[in-house]
């Protein structure tokens, strides 16, 4: 069996970052994505996700090590003024490597 190293960004944030959220993705090259919704609490209080357009959302996406980075800073500078958003990466192994990379 042979595996392959690749990263898994997890992306947490406010419901209403999903759509250019989904555009980012795209043209980062994510082949595609999980997307759910979350309940939790931190810093910010409690948040249920009750009402859906004013959850939370957890979206993963496996890529190659230099789109995470990509991926990451744009969230940075694009995204974090305007949401409410965590986001972090972990080093992963898959076995289908070409589900993940084009």
């Amino acid at each position: 069996m042979q595996t392959h190293p690749l990263k898994l960004v997890t992306i947490i944030c406010e419901a209403l970052a999903a759509p250019p959220l989904q555009r980012l993705l795209a043209e980062a090259g994510a082949q595609g994505y999980t997307l759910f919704t979350v309940e939790g609490s931190g810093r910010q209080g409690q948040r249920a996700g009750e009402m859906r357009e004013l959850a939370n959302i957890q979206v993963e996406v496996i890529v190659a090590p230099a789109v995470a980075g990509q991926l990451l800073a744009r969230l940075a500078q694009d995204f974090f003024p305007q949401f409410a958003m965590v986001a972090y990466e972990t080093d992963i192994r898959v076995l289908r490597q070409e589900k993940f990379a084009p």
